[in-house]
């Protein structure tokens, strides 16, 4: 075991592998450095803290193995008193007394029996320590995963994210099931045989233990150089993870612009790296058996010299169980306990590559687990309400009413906003105490109608702090208003609905949503109000109904129906072979763009919410499809606040503010009468004289 532990220390070593593609019938180059190359400090300790959820079972698994062990050990001693008291006591004798052999021998019977059960029971053990920790840890890391924010999956990449669950997941297994309990137990192994050498022979003790010194200097050799490439491994696959996930996801891609060659020459080039830090990892981790086997040869071969020269020159010999000469019993039972002292020795190191890459995949599940969580300061929820007949008058009830308000905490009397916006600027105080003053407020201020009056003031965004990506936008959308964000590709449209959701943070300046900051809103309850129509469909694995279901998990069939009929989804998905029970997979690579669009806008209108994003929701479809598909949304548009994203300005033209976008700021904004007689930047894209690039 020292061995292994001070081997750990030295697989810090910066040699690793060189990211530039290797020339045919070559080996890949190692050089810098690309990432750690060791477990992260406290990974161990972590990881044993799952493991001993199960300490009633941990507890057995180790009484188990001591018994395992010491039975073998006990076993070794047994050969001296059955060979120097009952073997050859009765060797010549014509009429020998059989009896105390057989009784001895059902003696070392029971006592192998004894450690054959109990590898038995903590191999059965093991199975449920490990399949329950493996579950423990994907539940935790899945948990945590869904609080991450959106930034964390914009720099991470997506198949690297998925061979935590899989590939890090798996060296736990084997770690859990077999490298853990087999370095256990060849330690205890070993201990057990050192005791029992010395109870026979201190001197013999001495000498293998001499012997075993030379070889824990070659075990750490070998062992400090195949550790930092089990690490480097599990690193090499995460990337070619991640990289056959983009490739399969992206394959018409590939093939419509030919790029087969080159996504070869990229996979080849990973794989390669993979290929080098295996091929490096293995090298050493598989030749330290073989070493350390044949060596132990060596020391058999050694040994049995001394043992002859011992017992045919009459040397004495002293133990711990006393003094006597080395007798025939006594070196056979020291032949076989050497063996059981050195083999664990190789079997620590050898388990110990595969503890190092299971440390290796820890680090990779746990960064993800300590990942920064998505952080919520907000504290008004989203809540029903009945509405009286005068429109301003509520109350919060618990069944579905269709009508919304926000609800601050008891210690929040609604000035929370205000008070904010004091400290911003004069103009942002301004803008809040309007907004405050038009919001419809309970007389004990705790509850806001839900009406969708957005206003931003003076915000300054970017996705890095050295690029700013929106500079100083203010603006306002009142209640029911539809609001479209026009502009060139990068002019921050997106952005601008990704603000409103929180999916991303502003550096400077206020989000106000009916009066109240988006900061102070808790982010579930924010993101219910917002139903987000994408241009990029993500269908699921299930059924058609499923799918729309997934707007509101709890929404009947009669709701999911209503809202694909509302959306002008029915008449297409009972052409369907299994109508709404038809199976969808791939992504619903069976249906047309359209289709799978109609599904996400059907999915949007089971939620219900009170306000919506169209996020270039038609822009991939054909214009005939996109007139149902516009039709759909216009059913679903009624009595909400809209922001519509749109290239095609003809799918614009009915809203009641345009805003025309350039570089992160706002160059345009009214109607589309209003822009179009201004001939400014808005005239110029809808007559086509300037194109949106």
């Amino acid at each position: 075991m020292s061995a292994a532990t001070a081997a750990m220390t030295e697989v810090s070593d910066d040699v690793v592998l060189n990211d530039d593609a290797r020339k045919p019938g070559t080996e890949p180059e190692l050089k810098m450095p690309r990432g750690p190359q060791k477990a992260a400090k406290g990974t161990t300790k972590r990881l044993f803290k799952y493991i001993m959820r199960y300490k009633f079972r941990v507890f057995i698994v180790v009484v188990c193995i001591i018994a395992s062990a010491a039975a073998q050990a006990a076993s070794a001693l047994f050969l001296q008193t059955l060979i120097d008291q009952y073997i050859l006591p009765i060797v010549g004798v014509k009429d020998p007394n059989w009896t105390p052999l057989v009784q001895i021998l059902v003696l070392m019977a029971c006592l192998y029996a004894v450690g054959t059960l109990c590898q038995w029971l903590f191999s059965f053990l093991l199975v449920g320590i490990e399949q329950g920790t493996l579950k423990a840890v994907r539940d935790d890391m899945f948990t945590h995963m869904q609080t991450l924010p959106i930034s964390y999956f914009d720099t991470h990449e997506h198949g690297d994210i998925m061979s935590r669950y899989t590939n890090d997941t798996d060296t736990l297994r084997q770690a859990i099931s077999q490298s853990f309990p087999q370095m256990f137990s060849s330690a205890i192994s070993a201990l057990a045989a050192l005791i029992a050498m010395l109870w026979l022979s201190v001197p013999y003790t001495l000498f293998v233990l001499v012997f075993t010194a030379g070889l824990v200097v070659i075990i750490r050799y070998l062992v400090s150089r195949s550790g930092r490439y089990f690490v480097r491994q599990q690193q090499e696959l995460g990337r070619v993870n991640a990289f056959v996930e983009e490739a399969v996801n992206g394959q018409k891609v590939v093939k419509v612009f030919n790029h087969e060659d080159a996504m070869q020459a990229e996979f080849d080039e990973r794989n390669d790296q993979l290929y080098a830090a295996s091929a490096k990892a293995n090298t050493y981790g598989n030749v330290t058996m073989p070493v350390v086997g044949n060596l132990g040869y060596l020391l058999y071969v050694l040994s049995a010299i001394f043992g002859g020269l011992a017992g045919i020159n009459g040397w004495v010999n002293f133990g711990l169980g006393g003094f006597a000469t080395f007798s025939i019993g006594t070196i056979i039972s020291l032949l076989t306990l050497s063996r059981s002292f050195v083999n664990p020795i190789g079997q620590v190191s050898q388990q110990f590559n595969m503890v190092m890459m299971a440390l290796a995949g820890a680090s990779r599940i746990f960064a993800l687990m300590d990942a920064e969580p998505e952080t919520d300061e907000g504290t008004v929820t989203l809540v029903n309400v009945e509405l009286a007949e005068d429109g301003r008058t509520m109350t919060e009830t618990d069944r579905v009413t269709g009508h919304w308000a926000w609800k601050r905490e008891a210690s929040d009397n609604g000035q929370r906003s205000i008070e904010a916006a004091k400290k911003l600027s004069p103009k942002a105080a301004e803008v809040a105490r309007k907004a405050r003053e038009q919001a419809i407020t309970s007389p004990d201020g705790r509850l806001t109608l839900l009406r969708g009056d957005v206003r931003f003031t003076d915000v300054v965004f970017g996705y890095t702090p050295n690029k700013v990506v929106l500079h100083d936008i203010t603006w306002f959308a009142k209640p029911g208003q539809k609001i479209a964000l026009v502009g060139a590709t990068g002019a921050g449209k997106t952005t601008i609905t990704n603000l409103i959701n929180r999916f991303y943070d502003i550096q400077q300046g206020m989000i106000l949503y009916d009066g109240i900051a988006v900061k102070g809103i808790r982010k579930p309850d924010l993101r219910r109000s917002l139903g987000i129509v994408l241009q990029d469909v993500n269908l699921f694995t299930g059924t058609v109904m499923d799918n729309i279901r997934y707007g509101k998990l709890d929404a009947t069939d009669e709701e999911c129906i209503a809202a694909a009929k509302l959306t002008n989804a029915d008449s297409f998905i009972r052409m369907l072979p299994e109508g709404y029970n038809t199976v969808l997979s791939g992504d619903g690579s069976g249906l047309s763009q359209g289709q799978r669009q109609l599904i996400s806008i059907a999915r949007a209108a089971v939620a219900d919410p009170p306000a919506l994003i169209l996020d270039e929701a038609t822009s991939s479809i054909d214009t005939r499809t996109e007139a149902v598909v516009q039709q759909g949304m216009d059913n679903l548009m009624k009595g909400r606040t809209v922001f519509v994203i749109a290239h095609r300005l003809s799918t614009v033209r009915n809203s009641d503010v345009i805003m025309v976008l350039d570089h992160g700021n706002i160059i345009e904004r009214g109607s589309h009468d209003e822009l179009i007689a201004q001939k400014g930047e808005y005239y110029q894209l809808y007559t086509g004289s300037v194109e949106l690039e």
